[in-house]
């Protein structure tokens, strides 16, 4: 009988993708650290954006999608080893940069955020449906934007009008196509956890 129940459990409310994997504090050690490994894998995917500081990289995806997989706590972990690694020295932000001086920094500060609030909402089955995983991306991408665009214009001396200009107009067209990505991601995911279940 437990057998037949463990599927069930495993995909009820409250469960993320990365609650399926057996239960320990080596997995919650390495589910952290590939979090973060995997957040400055992505932000090396960059290319530089004419007239702006801020390139346009995969980093922001890899922090939701983080967010999303591991859950609220370990999400925060992930973004919070990624950002004080950064910090450190580790040259995994975007270009190879490091450092809490660059303008693009804020930015860095919001995914740690919004990898907080997107894994509650996955908590919440936010991660299961096309149109609910929609949400959260934007919900996710808006709380990068709000830390991120007011300290560009902090750190650079640009109004906020310029750096909303800069920082964030410049990147709706790839945050769209991130969402849809994960839209198709993670809902095929949980479809394909519960046939295997």
């Amino acid at each position: 009988m437990s057998t037949a129940a463990a599927p069930v459990r495993t995909l009820r409310a409250g469960t993320v993708l990365a609650d399926l994997v057996p239960s320990s504090r080596a997995r919650d050690i390495a589910l952290v650290v590939g979090g973060a490994a995997l957040t400055g894998l992505a932000a090396q995917l960059s290319v530089p954006v004419p007239g702006s500081p801020v390139p346009v990289s995969g980093q922001t995806f890899a922090a939701l999608l983080v967010g999303t997989a591991l859950g609220a706590r370990r999400g925060f972990l992930a973004l919070a080893l990624y950002a004080v690694a950064g910090m450190a020295g580790v040259p995994w932000f975007a270009q190879a940069t490091s450092g809490y001086g660059m303008p693009s920094f804020g930015y860095v500060l919001g995914m740690l955020l919004a990898s907080t609030v997107v894994g509650a909402l996955a908590r919440r089955g936010a991660d299961r449906s096309v149109l609910r995983t929609a949400g959260a991306m934007v919900l996710g991408s808006a709380i990068i934007y709000a830390v991120g665009v007011p300290y560009l214009a902090l750190a650079t001396g640009m109004t906020l009008g310029q750096a909303v200009a800069a920082g964030l107009v410049p990147f709706l067209v790839g945050d769209a196509l991130k969402a849809a990505l994960a839209m198709g991601l993670l809902p095929s995911a949980w479809k394909l956890v519960g046939r295997k279940g």
